[in-house]
């Protein structure tokens, strides 16, 4: 949050000022609606919101956030408009221009002045609470919106970390852009005049392809997955006899705000908030809880656009039609030492989409689900579900588009929702690779239903769970057939935290809150199940050097390890630091002889691969802390020393100790920590955020954390107060009805008090 630290008169003159400035019937109006809505403040810092209408709940509760991390909340509408530039300069140039080829104001004006009734007054009700906040706090300096309008909500309407938009790449919007985009039209132009261009050949899969036959290399079998976890449970395999929800979302650190939010008129969602947003995205209400987890659904595609200028015209093809390319001016405003600045750019769309990219010389379009008004209802929308028909309801609007979901209800019912967005293609082709926009065979035929989708609902085991990876593991041997679906439904395979999240549900029949929670924190490293036995035979098989004798210690250290992490784990460190060194080394030399990576760790080359990685991890050991016996808690620390969205670290500053690992490892609790200049130690940035455990029965129960705290204010108790709960796996009772809120409130005003 940006301060301006003013003596007392000059901020009562401030705040004379700007109420003059403001029409006094819109003051009026705010102060009214304030006077509805109650806050309640928890002994944890967390905001519970209450106001008549869902509209008063809205205006409450983005005050709220506001007041924790304004900084935040508008940071994220400043990149959802893309005005990024304007408050960090010529460098987000080109970020800012990939968000206005989707995100126009005048759309969007549009789409507010036609949207239901209701939806219009939770954004006027957004927009109300957002500036009633900075007319009752003038010492906060916003970066760049100095005040909000109703319409901006719509440029943020669906809650994940990285919306699909984010996947155009941005070196290649610049290399097209930055240059003379008609010049490559020319160049094509001159070189089929020579007769040196070929007719375009169609991306098709080979005979017989199927999902079982696209697996994701070993390489992105342990990535750093940017997802989450989701766990649910039936009745039958729970001890009390309620459906149990775990919601592990793993995100930036401090991306969410936890709340609870509630009306007269049936709102009563509790759970994180992606900030500036009015809607709870992972959460529950009294009787229904959803988790969502990243999906590697297939549902961006891109189109080679076949291009030609004439009379001064710019033209593509599309079957047998010559259609006019849409041409626009978008200007992309930029901060300087010197004042603002602006950017000029002539962008350019056919049926498909925007143009973003150049390959070998012709223009590259991409198509994305981009529909605003639909994506802010269903995501509102969803937080009064009460029962699976609800749910499946919602669904039905199909614009939850980058995610999956995990679904529990008071009823008994669990389920699985696949990607809510995927496009109906021809199979023929493959769209992992740009297809022909010439083709009309390879336009869009609609999304797939429900029924068309690898989803899950009650099935017999008793227990569902999605970590990322695909849907053909989410209920064990009920999961859906991958036979029965066409390739695109699913970019990847199973992942490490797949593996193990069957491990864990499989082997218990009674699950409790407590239990559950224990399973979602389980120690076992599951990728490392094959790597150390396969490096300690590489070892064994050794000859008898100085090298072999350095690693001997290590090495037995690592034979009697269960694979589990743990703070005061050294094979944990060795592990992971051996893991690092090697993991690259193996996939290139295994691809380079054509082996799987499996099979090349059994042969000589392979073993000798394996102990250079061990020697290396020992050498960065040594070099950063004097010895390689290294408990890991010594080295994966959580710390939180400012409220910067971009935090610094230090090995000097105050840290705790953290046990779990980065998934890549199959680490069901998430830690991605790295080393910072000035440090050898690693810090975590993301990972396990808001981290919950829900049973829904006769009344609802929960039990979460939130990483560090709920404030940004290093002052604040509340900003880090969590920290040692988030290391330890301690999950807090949550205060969901007022009798368990008695005793444990620490303030209760209205906004603007």
């Amino acid at each position: 949050m940006q301060h301006l630290r003013l003596p007392l008169l000059t901020t009562l003159m401030l705040v004379l000022t700007l109420s003059a400035c403001q029409p006094q019937d819109e003051v009026s109006r705010w102060e009214q609606q304030a006077e509805k809505v109650t806050i309640t403040r928890d002994d944890w810092g967390i905001p519970h919101i209450y106001g008549p209408t869902d509209a008063d709940a809205v205006f409450g509760m983005i005050y709220a956030q506001a007041e924790d991390d304004f900084n935040r909340v508008e940071t994220n509408f400043i990149n959802a408009m893309g005005r990024l530039a304007e408050a960090e300069g010529e460098s987000e140039i080109y970020r800012d221009l990939r968000m206005k080829l989707f995100i126009d104001p005048d759309d969007l004006q549009d789409m507010y002045d036609d949207s239901p009734r209701w939806l219009r007054a939770l954004m006027d009700a957004w927009a109300d609470g957002l500036n009633y906040y900075l007319h009752t706090h003038p010492e906060v300096t916003p970066r760049v919106i100095t005040r909000f309008e109703p319409w901006m909500a719509l440029s943020f309407s669906e809650g994940s970390i990285g919306g699909d938009i984010e996947r155009v790449n941005l070196g290649r919007l610049e290399d097209f852009y930055g240059a003379d985009p008609l010049a490559l039209v020319r160049e094509r132009r001159e070189a089929a005049d020579a007769g040196m261009v070929s007719p375009p050949a169609l991306a098709v899969h080979a005979p017989g392809s199927s999902l079982d036959e696209v697996f994701v290399s070993d390489e992105a079998f342990y990535a750093e997955p940017e997802g989450s976890n989701g766990f649910a449970i039936a009745p039958s395999k729970s001890a009390t006899g309620e459906a149990l929800l775990f919601i592990n979302p793993h995100t930036s650190f401090f991306f969410r705000e936890e709340l609870h939010m509630t009306s007269d008129e049936g709102l009563d969602a509790y759970g994180a908030v992606t900030w500036g947003q009015f809607f709870v995205y992972q959460g529950f209400n009294e009787d229904a809880g959803w988790m969502h987890t990243s999906s590697g659904v297939d549902n961006i595609d891109e189109y080679v656009e076949t291009v030609f200028e004439r009379d001064g015209a710019l033209y593509y093809l599309f079957g047998d039609e010559e259609r006019v390319v849409e041409q626009e001016e978008i200007v992309v405003p930029y901060a300087t030492d010197g004042g603002m600045q602006e950017q000029v750019f002539t962008v350019y769309r056919t049926h498909n989409g925007p143009v973003v990219r150049a390959l070998d010389g012709k223009w590259v379009s991409v198509a994305l689900m981009n529909s605003p008004v639909s994506a802010l209802m269903q995501s509102y929308g969803r937080t009064k579900a009460r029962n699976l028909e609800d749910y499946r309801e919602n669904m039905e609007m199909h614009t939850n588009s980058s995610n999956n979901t995990v679904y529990a209800d008071s009823e008994g019912n669990i389920a699985y929702w696949h990607s809510n967005f995927i496009p109906r293609r021809d199979p023929a082709f493959d769209y992992t690779q740009p297809v022909h926009g010439s083709n009309p065979a390879t336009t869009w035929d609609g999304v797939l239903t429900i029924e068309e989708t690898p989803n899950v609902f009650n099935p017999p085991n008793g227990w569902i769970q999605n970590t990322n990876n695909w849907p053909f593991s989410a209920a064990g041997e009920y999961s859906p057939d991958p036979e029965d679906y066409p390739v695109y439904v699913q970019r990847s395979g199973e992942n490490a935290r797949g593996l193990n999240a069957l491990r864990v549900l499989s082997r218990e029949d009674s699950f409790t809150l407590e239990s559950l929670t224990e399973a979602a924190f389980d120690p076992y490293l599951s990728a490392f199940a094959d790597m150390i036995p396969m490096l300690v035979e590489a070892w064994d098989r050794s000859p008898n050097t100085a090298r072999k004798r350095r690693m001997a210690g290590p090495v037995r250290a690592l034979r009697e390890w269960r694979f589990e992490w743990g703070v005061d784990s050294v094979p944990t460190t060795l592990a992971v630091y051996y893991g690092e060194a090697v993991r690259a080394d193996l996939n290139r030399t295994a691809a380079e002889v054509g082996l799987p990576v499996i099979q090349f760790m059994t042969t000589a080359p392979g073993r000798t691969v394996m102990l250079d990685g061990l020697e290396r991890a020992l050498d960065g050991l040594e070099e950063d802390f004097g010895r390689w016996d290294v408990p890991w808690g010594e080295i994966n620390r959580f710390q939180r020393l400012t409220g910067d969205i971009r935090q610094p670290f230090s090995d000097d500053a105050p840290s705790i100790a953290v046990g779990f690992t980065s998934s890549r490892w199959g680490s069901l609790a998430s830690f991605g920590a790295r080393t910072y200049p000035g440090t050898v130690k690693r810090y975590g940035t993301s990972g396990n955020s808001f981290v919950a455990a829900v049973a829904f029965g006769d009344s609802v129960r929960a039990m979460a954390v939130t990483a560090g705290g709920l404030n940004s204010d290093p002052n604040s108790p509340h900003f880090n107060d969590q920290a040692q709960r988030y290391a330890d796996g301690n999950l807090r009772e949550v205060y969901y009805y007022p009798s368990q809120l008695e005793g444990h409130v620490e303030r209760v005003y209205h906004p603007g008090q």
